[in-house]
């Protein structure tokens, strides 16, 4: 039976572009985008450009909790395995906003749907073993010098977009440390990678001054979101890597992070919150020790 692969902010920059890398490697690929005609249109593209049928779309804001659940649901009725689920959707947002659930957006998009959306699906890619996770971070978690989890969401410091992105990246290997723990031994791996620089549409969203510099800077010194997704890609399909497990790439290879990243203690202390801020526990597969 064919490979499935589950890709998150897959309609474009980074995410379109590990899609079609996936789908020229065999895959059968799921993505997930907001814009339902956007979705569709991704869809007819690359599959003109890779010759491959087998790509499909859900559409989701994965901000929001009730949205990340219905897309698992919609998945497992859908689909009978999930080989490879990349978690890549992310933004950076100048101004503190909320979401319908009252989450903290950059917190909520960038690490809650990575910890729900893996966690809802589990037991898909247990069932498909082997199987990957595949966490996009980036090298910006070493803005940060740990994650504050005495103000999580910026609800009494005053709202900064860099410490914001940085502390929410520094959550992706945060968790993707600890459910390689907690899956140890199961046959799904989990890894984290920072993709590069990226001239893609990320910061887009932003106004002012801030969008002004991101454009600047990614006119200046950003790689191809091809050149991006290259890590995202070698993480989902390479024999190289094949049972590796709690590390973190760059450019295809293993690269160190921060010492806030490699800290046991806040791996676990985050994905206990993050069980308090979706209203519901995960405990390690059977057999598995936590």
């Amino acid at each position: 039976m064919k490979r499935i692969a589950l890709v998150t902010g897959g309609t474009s920059g980074i995410g379109k572009e590990t899609v079609r890398g996936l789908a020229r490697a065999g895959l059968a690929v799921v993505l997930v985008g907001r814009d339902q005609r956007k979705c569709a249109e991704v869809v007819q593209e690359l599959r003109a450009d890779t010759g491959q049928t087998d790509i499909t779309a859900l559409t989701a804001d994965l901000s929001r909790l009730e949205d990340i659940r219905r897309v698992a649901d919609e998945f497992r009725a859908t689909y009978p395995r999930l080989d490879v689920l990349v978690n890549n959707v992310g933004a950076i947002f100048d101004t503190r906003r909320t979401t319908p659930d009252g989450l903290e957006q950059t917190f909520a998009l960038n690490h809650i749907s990575y910890f729900l959306l893996t966690n809802l699906l589990l037991d898909r890619l247990l069932a498909s073993a082997p199987a990957r996770v595949v966490n996009v971070s980036s090298a910006a978690h070493r803005f940060v010098p740990g994650v504050d989890f005495d103000d999580l969401q910026f609800e009494r410091k005053p709202y900064a977009p860099m410490t914001a992105y940085g502390q929410s990246k520094l959550m992706n290997i945060l968790f993707s440390q600890e459910l390689a723990r907690r899956l140890e031994g199961t046959g799904v791996t989990s890894n984290s990678l920072h993709p590069g620089g990226v001239a893609s549409n990320f910061a887009d969203n932003t106004t002012g001054w801030f969008r002004l510099t991101a454009k600047v800077l990614k006119w200046a010194v950003g790689i191809s979101p091809a050149r991006g997704a290259e890590t995202s890609v070698y993480l989902a399909t390479s024999d190289e890597v094949a049972g590796v497990s709690g590390r973190y790439f760059e450019r295809c290879r293993a690269a160190t992070t921060s010492a806030a990243a490699m800290d046991p203690t806040a791996q676990v202390r985050l994905w206990q919150v993050s069980e308090q801020v979706v209203g519901q526990v995960f405990p390690s597969p059977a057999g598995v020790t936590s």
